[in-house]
């Protein structure tokens, strides 16, 4: 049933935000990450999988639309869609004022907060005393990277132009 409601949200958002301006386009072409699990990321055959793109095609089933996955980088995301390499973009963008006055966005259809994570042996506390000094990875141009140099002006961010790549680093040792 919660899922049922949320599509039918979001597939009414999009009808009003989105359907009308593109009715004499023939495919729509949604932005997707590809590399933010469980939202979005691939198959070993290549194919994109994740809450963002059962969202992104029951919307399209939901107008009776063709749409177009397109791949598009995260810190990217906005530039593409402003130059029309894509109509719209399903992402779990996190809705900033910074973003507000770039792109129009639907209403939230979901929350996710923020968590740090560290191996299992790490010793020490997840506060800005605690990470002084320490490698923080985030991803570049999301909401977290914001949050990171706020709340930890003590600690040496690292920026990654995806997810994975701070998971394989975090799995590597180097933050």
């Amino acid at each position: 049933m919660f899922r049922r409601t949320i599509l039918s949200s979001a597939a009414a958002i999009a009808l009003s935000a989105i359907a009308l301006p593109l009715a004499a386009q023939d495919t729509l072409r949604i932005g997707v990450e590809g590399a933010y699990p469980p939202f979005s990321s691939k198959e070993s055959d290549g194919t994109l999988v994740g809450f963002d793109i059962d969202i992104a095609k029951a919307l399209c089933a939901e107008m009776q639309r063709e749409c177009e996955l397109v791949e598009q980088e995260w810190d990217g995301m906005i530039p593409a869609l402003k130059a029309r390499k894509f109509d719209a973009i399903v992402a779990s963008m996190s809705i900033t004022e910074e973003r507000k006055r770039q792109i129009d966005f639907s209403d939230k259809y979901y929350k996710t907060p923020a968590r740090l994570v560290a191996p299992k042996d790490a010793d020490f506390e997840g506060t800005p005393e605690g990470l002084a000094g320490k490698r923080i990875g985030v991803q570049r141009g999301a909401t977290h990277q914001c949050y990171a140099e706020k709340i930890f002006p003590d600690a040496e961010i690292v920026l990654y132009g995806s997810q994975d790549e701070v998971f394989r680093d975090l799995a590597l040792g180097r933050v």
